[in-house]
């Protein structure tokens, strides 16, 4: 089967999706790609571009494969009608209705408009967790009052109904080859692996940090993570205070090193307010970081319920800054064990592709045999 993978924004979390499922589909993947700067313009523009790449595609398509990114009426358009009758996936790694935006900025219903509409020009919408399908839903209704006539409610369900949740695959055994360092580390290693960005909230990462300090406890650092966006003032401060204490600094572009990095860790640490979906997270946890995460978002629904608030070893979910606090305290000074590796990949070993494909193979092929939604 030759499916036709969309992707104006193939950068980080979009980029390694889209590669790894290329790589382990028994499908024919042909991806068309455009790079990750400017992604207003991405979504706004680019569908001229990518018709135009679309023309040097000689295969039959059976399938097209968009990401959240696409606008997929203004592509359909341009390239119709050669996709008219081709059944369309859109995958929902992030929306535009409760992504985050900076405090000093207004939220565009530009974009909140071009997804809703790309939402109903699909067949199927796969969310990437639960936690993002239903706070979608839940701000689908309060998007249609902007409407000044018919809201069209009706569209709610429709969109609900060709809705389903599939976890993205992770390239996670490409750590398989590092060993394990930190039985070697003289104290305790944080890891913060995840984008330099206020949605992540390094803020009460760093007044964590600073409290622990403050009481003399030792711990290095590693500063990892996407580092090609307006870096947060924290980093920099934590730089001052923390230097010697760092061994990593920035975004890591080697793989290798990135592994060695995480499997020299011993606490991952999430602070986000928002997030629909943490791949860097996953990839420690898998590389033997014991993670310490808010008890909201999509964390409760990855993390077995088993372990996360073992008897025997740390916790793994907290609610408040103050149980964060106390969490890294006690792992710190050893009044609490981490959690053992083999049973930190019992969270996640399951999305690796080796393990996913065949559940994305599958949806691909029924989705393609459905053929086209009736139009609105």
């Amino acid at each position: 089967m030759n499916i036709l993978a969309v992707e104006p924004f193939f950068s980080g979390s979009h980029k390694a999706f889209l590669k790894g499922l290329k790589e382990h589909s028994r499908h024919n993947i042909i991806p068309v790609n455009l790079s990750y700067k400017g992604w207003k313009w991405r979504m706004h523009g680019d569908s001229v571009a990518l018709a135009g790449m679309v023309k040097e595609v000689e295969e039959d398509i059976d399938l097209l494969f968009v990401s959240s990114m696409t606008n997929l009426p203004a592509f359909l358009a341009l390239t119709n009608p050669r996709f008219s009758e081709v059944p369309k996936i859109m995958y929902m790694h992030e929306n535009q209705f409760t992504q985050p935006i900076p405090e000093e900025e207004e939220r565009d219903l530009t974009y909140c408009y071009i997804n809703y509409l790309s939402m109903l020009a699909a067949d199927r919408l796969i969310f990437s967790s639960h936690f993002h399908k239903n706070d979608f839903m839940k701000a689908l209704p309060d998007f249609l009052e902007n409407h000044p006539e018919d809201k069209h409610y009706n569209t709610v369900d429709r969109i609900a109904q060709k809705s389903q949740v599939l976890y993205p695959g992770l390239d996670l055994k490409r750590f398989d080859t590092e060993e394990d360092t930190r039985q070697a580390n003289d104290h305790p290693v944080i890891v913060w692996n995840q984008r330099w960005q206020f949605d992540r909230n390094p803020a009460m990462f760093f007044r964590v940090l600073n409290r622990l300090n403050d009481i003399d406890l030792k711990f290095d650092l590693i500063l990892a993570g996407d580092t090609q966006h307006e870096k947060p003032e924290e980093f920099e401060k934590a730089w001052q205070r923390y230097g010697r204490y760092i061994t990593h600094f920035g975004y890591v572009e080697n793989k290798e090193r990135y592994s060695e990095l995480l499997h020299s860790g011993d606490i991952v640490v999430s602070t986000a307010t928002y997030e629909f979906f943490c791949v860097a997270i996953m990839e420690a946890i898998y590389c033997g970081c014991h993670p310490l995460l808010p008890n909201r978002l999509h964390y409760p629904e990855l993390i077995p319920k088993s372990l996360q608030k073992p008897l025997l070893h740390a916790p793994v979910l907290y609610d408040t800054e103050d149980d964060l606090f106390h969490y890294m305290k006690d792992l710190i000074t050893g009044a609490s064990k981490p959690l053992p590796k083999n049973s930190l990949q019992t969270i996640n070993k399951h999305l690796d592709w080796d393990n996913k494909i065949d559940e994305y193979d599958h949806m691909l092929e029924e989705f393609a045999q459905m053929g086209t939604a009736p139009s609105i």
